[in-house]
């Protein structure tokens, strides 16, 4: 890891000069780290950097104003994901929270032409006030398991929460995301929406599982009351817009919600990794999606059997990525004595059904040798993996767990 960081920071500089140079050493970089990777993480990681060498290789699709930095900007969002589940220490942890945030605030403003700063400057200021929320939850959270303060782990499961929210886009503090997601340039955007979702998650649910508490059955209803709202607000929002910008944007917003439901498992740890493995796994399927959809509108659209292909992982059609997803996170609610809670999250994804068909009617084109349709066919074949039931992905998340606990 530490020679893919030096190797990057080598990279970044050249780039400068030589953009394509900061791209291969850039995609160099992402693979080096796979010898990073223990028997226990080895599948996350290869998602991760699949996920990672996608969004790199979207990037040569657009114009950028920073010379090939938005390579390296991306490739250290990929090795910070892939150390995050590594470690355990609690300062290394929240500083690979703010470690994947910050390198977003510029790839928000790039397009072809100019620096999207009117976009950059309410995006920045979204993301300083997740950071600060999710930070100090985090800190509020660790002290109060050390002293037993069930008062603080109350406010700081809340200020946590609402960090994670206003971070990736969780309802009611989605506002931002189908403004930011329908006005900025499509690449810069699926890097947000997929790569830069997933340590997030990762973070709250180390902190979350390190500190639970005999209060925690009770404060989970926070976490499945604003999942539910997500769920709905996401799929309606996505049902009566018509940018397909937007349209994603919302999908997002739903998405966070099906992840964000995954927390209340934390009241029955026998099953946690059944929660985690969905969590995941609907997280890779949603940034395959994303990064599919995304260069397809930059692009003009892509072949109509990847938007097709793409779409229907998000409904969650068997044996797509999308559907195993549903499904552990599903049993993982049931299990969890949240049924009514498994029961929205299906009806939820049957509402997604006709804007995710409309979307793939609308940017379904005829097939023609192009950026879009390489990406898209990359993107078709991570959700298609699970062709193979991914039993094996939540073996080696059991695997991960000896991990997931903090030294606190």
């Amino acid at each position: 890891m530490l020679i893919s960081l030096i190797l990057l920071t080598i990279g970044a500089a050249i780039s400068i000069r030589n953009d394509k140079a900061g791209f291969f050493i850039s995609i160099g970089s992402v693979l080096i780290a796979l010898l990073s990777l223990t028997q226990s993480t080895f599948f996350f990681g290869i998602f991760v950097v699949t996920i990672g060498l996608l969004n790199i290789f979207s990037l040569a699709a657009m114009k950028s104003q920073i010379r090939g930095v938005d390579f390296a900007l991306t490739a250290l969002i990929v090795l910070a994901t892939i150390f995050v589940i590594q470690t355990n220490n609690l300062a290394l942890v929240i500083g690979t929270f703010v470690l994947v945030s910050v390198p977003t605030y510029m790839l928000v403003m790039l397009s072809d032409d100019r620096l999207n700063l009117e976009i950059g400057i309410k995006y920045i200021t979204f993301m300083v006030i997740a950071t600060v929320l999710f930070i100090i939850g985090a800190i509020l959270l660790v002290y109060s398991h050390s002293t037993s303060n069930t008062t603080l782990y109350i406010l700081g499961y809340v200020m946590l929460v609402l960090g994670l929210g206003l971070e990736v886009g969780i309802a009611p503090l989605h506002e931002w995301v189908p403004d930011v997601f329908a006005a900025s340039d499509p690449i810069p955007v699926s890097i947000i929406a997929s790569i830069a979702k997933i340590v997030p998650f990762v973070v709250a649910f180390k902190l979350l599982i390190a500190t639970a508490n005999p209060i925690t059955p009770t404060i989970t209803m926070l976490s499945a009351f604003l999942a539910v709202l997500s769920m709905f607000a996401g799929n309606i929002g996505a049902l009566t817009s018509k940018e397909p910008g937007r349209v994603l944007g919302y999908s997002t917003v739903a998405n966070m919600g099906y992840i964000l439901s995954t927390f209340v498992a934390i009241i029955n740890l026998e099953f946690i990794y059944l929660a985690i493995a969905g969590a995941l796994l609907q997280l890779f399927a949603n940034s395959a999606g994303k990064i599919g959809f995304f260069t397809a509108i930059k692009r003009d659209g892509a072949a109509s059997p990847i938007t097709y292909l793409l779409a229907l992982s998000f409904i969650g059609m068997p044996p797509l990525m999308g559907f195993w997803s549903k499904l552990f996170i599903t049993l993982s609610l049931i299990n969890s004595g949240y049924v009514w809670l498994a029961v929205l999250l299906v009806i939820n994804s049957a509402i997604s059904v006709p804007y995710y068909m409309r979307l793939a009617r609308e940017l379904g084109k005829s097939w023609s040798a192009n950026i879009a349709n390489f990406v898209g066919v990359i993107a078709v074949v991570i959700t298609m993996v699970t062709i193979y039931p991914p039993d094996w992905f939540a073996q080696s998340v059991k695997l991960i767990m000896n991990v997931f606990g903090l030294e606190i």
